[in-house]
């Protein structure tokens, strides 16, 4: 890894607030990288840029983040594989990716989604549009994520344990890594068993009002959440979807 102490380009300032928002731009290309940091610490931003895939994973795994600006296409380690390893470990686990890629079919975003990114930005792209996504993130960090769930109660059902206390879910004893949004959801599900939940009311639920977030988020979350969780994703015993309305947890 590079000696941070002399990396002058995207350095983190030293001086800056503690309450002013921390971003690791992953880039390549050091003409974007830098018109990224550049561009985002006008705006009030604390900002490192690397290039490289592995050397971003040693600095998510020492030092905390609040958003990733993550490309795709990256030396060592691609943003995918990256995005995998940073939610299945425990620093950063729940730090929020936005993902910049080159192309922008559906499978492509759906392939970020499924890696565990929060939103996607397609390049080329406007310095607004990015001000705005990461904007968007950065208070969905400072607010939607910190605060504890209004539930307190622990639910223990086939074989699932919930705690909110811990953010924590169990299957058969093994723990589950979720992130945040993942938790909400389900424990939403878990909670109210049998009940059917719209796409639009677990949106609510789930994000509270934040913008760039769809009904596909939603589709997302119950799809990585079953990757986890389900003995075939496929056929899906435990998370329920009832066709033209929504989502139920199993009530049997």
């Amino acid at each position: 890894m590079r000696d941070l102490n002399n990396w002058a380009p995207c350095m983190l300032d030293r001086h800056a607030s503690p309450d002013t928002p921390r971003l690791l731009i992953v880039e390549d290309e050091a003409n974007i990288r830098d018109l990224v940091c550049l561009h985002l610490e006008s705006e009030g931003y604390r900002c490192l840029g690397t290039a490289n895939g592995r050397e971003a994973l040693d600095l998510l795994r020492s030092q905390p983040f609040d958003v990733v600006v993550l490309d795709v296409m990256l030396p060592g380690l691609n943003g995918l594989e990256l995005c995998r390893n940073v939610r299945a470990g425990q620093a950063n686990r729940d730090v929020l990716i936005l993902m910049l890629t080159a192309r922008s079919d559906e499978s492509d975003k759906l392939a970020g989604f499924d890696s565990g990114a929060d939103d996607y930005l397609t390049k080329p792209f406007s310095m607004l549009e990015l001000s705005a996504r990461v904007g968007a993130l950065t208070r969905r960090h400072r607010t939607a994520l910190p605060k504890p769930m209004e539930q307190t109660t622990v639910i223990e059902e086939h074989g699932l344990r919930l705690d909110p206390a811990k953010r924590s879910l169990r299957l058969h004893g093994r723990e589950v890594p979720v992130t945040p949004h993942e938790f909400r959801l389900f424990y939403q599900l878990v909670a109210h068993r049998g009940v059917v939940f719209s796409r639009e009311r677990l949106l609510a639920e789930v994000w509270h009002g934040e913008v760039f977030v769809t009904g596909r988020s939603v589709d997302t979350l119950v799809h990585r959440l079953r990757c986890k969780i389900e003995r075939d994703p496929a056929q899906p015993t435990l998370i329920l979807t009832v066709w033209g309305e929504g989502y139920k947890f199993a009530e049997d």
